[in-house]
């Protein structure tokens, strides 16, 4: 009997083999994915599951003195596949079912029309390869083009499949952006859809938004990508590739301010690649430094208002389309305002210009990305007189008493004739020098300084700064050369923008390298009344006007008045800047002070119109002849009566005795200063005085 138990007791055995050997087996294979290549296999799955994202650094914000905004960021909603989280093809379909079903679905989102987006996501809508552009137009403001702005951006489908497949092959769970900038009822609804749309995440990324647009861009400035020979910088102090910086005005000069510095976190993903929770404690970003500027947005406003009802109002021979607003602090420098026409919106720049919108920009005749205020180089005109007049003083080549101006030639018509240098026998032969107010047939006689400024007698201002031949002596082109140095003219004023220009104040030896000729005594007559070569900014010339106004101290001018961090704790406060303090005598400016005072203050004063309740004001007025470039817009070169074109300029500070601003206007083609120019100052010097109502009426 145990015979036939045998062959019962061996298969027995085999099985009891066999068992042992699986279970070895697999105890081995265990102790092999446990031990052996378990680090491999945790290392794999963590990278499933944890995952590395950057965290923005908010950009700084910037402020005007009275805690507007004037640039902030704004969220935009951007959409980006992960490869490696899309779904896998359903059982029965071919290779990419999986893929094509997920961006289906997206792309049919992206393509609604936003006032569509309330019907059901069950309505079979066509995949576009792009969702259809909008007339979406930007809101017109004064001086400024109505130019479309950028659509949200979706890459098209096959270039989506194309990177998918890509990313697959290295990297499946790096990010790809297939859509910038789309609407937000557009980004909510997709993420309401995530359940249907594995592998497909909302990335919030900040864009810049500028509150005030036109008025302030030229202050501004805006952003985009990193210039391709920037990068290369950029990169070794911790920027991205795709990182935006500042390129223009304020965004880019305070860029290192502005910038935060990125973070980075680690956080858990659900098996659809959804996120779960942050992972240990993370990297914070740390937001940038705000700025806040010393400008007046109300001030602001009124200035480029007034510019712009100036600027629609003329016509004809004068028709004007350019001009500048300058206000500053002569106390210390402080920009207060600063206007630029024709401007343009910044916020086109926020997504990234429009070929059409960068080629409507650089395309205007008028050039409306130019900064007049600090790179336009014009004749000053007329209140240039105040610097000749500080440097005769100063120089002892006249005294507040003495008397210049028409008589030397025995005739008082506003018309000095010049002798021949050669000939001074030959009456023929003299070159005349006309006044302003000979076209009226009278001149302004033999008048002191202060009255020469107030009627701004050009008489008095030839003979001041080229004498005449036997009777007078006067100052010559290389002293009013160095005294209009002295106040700022010949080189730039520092002020936190790129692009400043130094202007031009030419000597003898500029002329005969540019022109292979000798300086002439007719060369210092028209430098000494602000024509001729002499160029300047309209910031220069505000400048020189408050070192005039403070008694002799030319003070750097600044935008910035303070920079803080994000809990409004200031780190770096303001500090004026001291560029010179001038050589002239401040009794003797008192004297040119004086002068301007009698402008808006006398009868017979250039500027009576600008007159401002309650405050005193003392100005200067300046039309300056140009030769039209190119016969511009058709217009032609001279007027019915044989004039050139005129720049109007007028620039004033106020009250006399102590004062708090200094404008200066400058409006290009506009004629005369003193019914073009003033009457805009007028209106800002109110409004400061209306909004300072403390300000002491020049006690």
């Amino acid at each position: 009997m145990r015979g036939a138990r045998q062959p019962e007791y061996g298969r027995l055995q085999l099985l009891r083999g066999l068992i042992l050997l699986v279970v070895i087996v697999l105890i081995g294979r265990l102790w092999q994915l446990q031990m052996i290549t378990g680090e491999q296999y945790r290392l794999l799955a963590d990278r499933n599951r944890l995952r590395q994202v950057d965290v923005t650094a908010p950009r700084g914000v910037i402020y005007d003195r009275n805690g507007e905004i004037l640039a902030r960021n704004r969220p935009s909603f951007s959409v980006v596949v992960i490869p490696g989280d899309l779904p896998k093809e359903p059982e029965g379909q071919p290779e990419g079912a999986g893929d094509a079903i997920v961006l289906d679905r997206l792309l049919a989102i992206l393509s609604r029309p936003v006032e569509d987006l309330g019907a059901t996501l069950e309505t079979p809508v066509p995949t576009p390869t792009a969702p259809p552009a909008r007339a979406t137009q930007a809101t017109p403001t004064p001086s400024v083009m109505a130019i479309p702005e950028r659509q949200p951006w979706v890459m098209p489908r096959a270039e989506i499949e194309e990177k998918i497949e890509l990313g697959r092959l290295g990297g499946a769970y790096q990010s790809i952006t297939v859509a910038r900038h789309i609407e937000e009822e557009t980004a909510f609804l997709i993420a309401e859809d995530t359940v249907n749309l594995e592998g497909i995440q909302l990335v919030l990324e900040p864009i810049r938004d500028y509150p005030s647009g036109a008025l302030t861009s030229h202050i501004i400035g805006y952003m985009g990508h990193i210039p391709e020979t920037e990068l290369e910088e950029y990169e070794a102090k911790g920027y991205e590739q795709n990182d935006q910086v500042g390129l223009t005005a304020l965004e880019a000069a305070f860029e290192d301010a502005l910038y935060g510095k990125p973070g980075r976190q680690t956080i858990e993903v659900d098996v659809h690649g959804r996120r779960v929770r942050t992972v240990g404690e993370p990297d914070a970003a740390v937001p940038g430094h705000n700025l806040v500027l010393s400008i007046d947005m109300n001030l602001q406003q009124v200035a480029t208002e007034s510019l712009q009802e100036t600027l629609d109002a003329s016509s004809g021979f004068t028709k004007a389309t350019q001009g500048v607003v300058v206000a500053i602090d002569p106390r210390d420098g402080k920009m207060l305002a600063l206007v630029n026409l024709p401007s343009y919106d910044n916020n086109l720049f926020t997504k990234g210009i429009t070929t059409e919108a960068w080629a409507a920009l650089t395309s205007d005749t008028d050039l409306p990305l130019f900064n007049r205020a600090i790179s336009g180089r014009f004749p000053p005109g007329s209140i240039f007189k105040i610097i000749v007049s500080a440097a005769g003083l100063e120089e002892g080549v006249i005294t507040p008493r003495t008397r210049l101006g028409d008589g030397f030639d025995g005739s008082n018509d506003g018309v000095i004739w010049l002798p021949n240098e050669y000939a001074p026998w030959d009456r023929s032969l003299a070159q005349s020098f006309v006044s302003w107010n000979a076209k009226y047939g009278y001149g302004h006689g033999m008048i002191t300084v202060r009255d020469a400024l107030a009627v701004s007698d050009d008489i008095f201002f030839y003979e001041l700064g080229g004498g005449y031949p036997n009777r007078y002596t006067g100052l010559g082109s290389k002293k009013i050369g160095e005294y209009a140095r002295i106040f700022g003219l010949g080189e730039v004023t520092g002020i936190e923008l790129a692009g400043e220009v130094d202007g031009l104040v030419p000597d003898s030896r500029w002329k005969r390298l540019n022109y292979a000729e000798n300086w002439l005594t007719g060369d210092t007559y028209n430098m000494s009344i602000g024509q001729g070569y002499v160029l300047a900014t309209p910031l220069q010339m505000a400048n020189a006007t408050a070192a005039i106004a403070n008694r002799g101290y030319l003070w750097k001018p600044q935008l910035v008045d303070h920079i803080t961090d994000d809990q409004g704790n200031v780190v770096r406060p303001f500090e004026a800047v001291l560029l010179r303090q001038t050589p002239v005598d401040p009794s003797l400016l008192d004297v040119v002070r004086e002068g301007m005072y009698g402008a808006v203050n006398w009868s017979n004063g250039t500027a009576v119109r600008v007159r401002v309740p309650g405050v005193i004001v003392a100005g200067k007025t300046g039309t300056a002849e140009f030769a039209r470039d190119n016969n511009k817009d058709g217009q032609p070169d001279r007027d019915d009566k044989g004039n050139l074109p005129t720049h109007a300029w007028f620039t004033a500070f106020a009250p006399y005795v102590n004062p708090e601003i200094v404008v200066t206007v400058f409006v290009a083609n506009g004629g005369e200063g003193s019914s073009v120019a003033a009457p805009i100052a007028t209106k800002i010097l109110q409004a400061y005085f209306e909004e300072n109502p403390s300000a002491e009426a020049g006690k």
